[in-house]
């Protein structure tokens, strides 16, 4: 293998291409490491990449939210060139032996991976009000474009508080909660306005996000700002529980 770099091509620091030199170890996170990104769904270690002897292997760190190479969820694995990294909802790509695309040409490359994982086409800002509620801008709210993966159906039920029975199929990659509005749309007084949403970026990658609602919002019965979602989980906003089912 030959001169080795990562590009980020979304996410944070988009564009930005990190050498891997023989024999170096580049350790990626939200608060330490080599190559630090601001996402709030990435771990302060997230994971490793070690380019030794020709090889380059990742390893993740026990992030939280996992690393996806090619669409899969791994621990550890040899990278071959034109691997594609997700983490949180930053995407990197392995070059090898060659320069630097440019960003058109970064723009336009598609693989398999694509097929598994919905990315972001666009971002909104979120800003907070007077009142305490939360409006859309460019930080938190993921856009109305993001895409469930092919083959993937996704519901929520409410299985307790005044909405009880009803279910909420998703149509596409994110989901928005509140009262009396959104793709889920409750009559529970103590839901906010813009509440929470739901985010899938991959078959294994489903995250809930609180949008600085008034009473919290809760995951298996904790309250979160963010976390992963699994089926049969529970989502708690105000008197409000529902369950996720995710079916291939």
């Amino acid at each position: 293998m030959g001169r080795a770099f990562l590009q980020i091509t979304a996410g944070p620091r988009q564009g930005l291409n990190v050498p891997l030199e023989d024999g170096t170890t580049v350790v990626i996170g939200r608060k330490k490491g080599d190559l630090l990104l601001e996402d709030p769904l990435i771990s302060g270690r997230h994971c490793q990449i070690v380019h030794k002897d020709g090889r380059v292997v990742l390893k993740d760190l026990g992030s939280t939210n996992g690393t996806l190479v090619d669409g899969r969820i791994v621990h550890e694995i040899g990278l071959k060139p034109g691997a594609e990294i997700a983490l949180g909802g930053v995407r990197m790509v392995l070059y090898v032996g060659e320069d630097a695309p440019d960003d058109a040409d970064a723009a336009n490359r598609q693989s398999a991976a694509q097929l598994d994982i919905a990315w972001l086409l666009d971002e909104e800002l979120v800003e907070l009000r007077g009142s305490g509620e939360r409006t859309r801008t460019q930080a938190d709210v993921i856009s109305q474009d993001l895409r469930l993966p092919p083959g993937m159906n996704a519901i929520v039920e409410v299985v307790a508080g005044q909405d009880i029975g009803k279910v909420f199929r998703f149509a596409r990659g994110n989901v928005s909660i509140g009262r009396k509005q959104g793709e889920v749309g409750l009559n529970d007084v103590e839901v906010s306005r813009n509440h929470a949403v739901i985010e899938v970026f991959g078959r294994e990658m489903v995250f809930l996000r609180d949008l600085g609602s008034t009473n919290g919002t809760y995951h298996n019965g904790r309250r979160i700002s963010v976390c992963r979602l699994q089926t049969g989980d529970t989502v708690g906003v105000g008197k409000t529980v529902m369950k996720l089912q995710v079916t291939r």
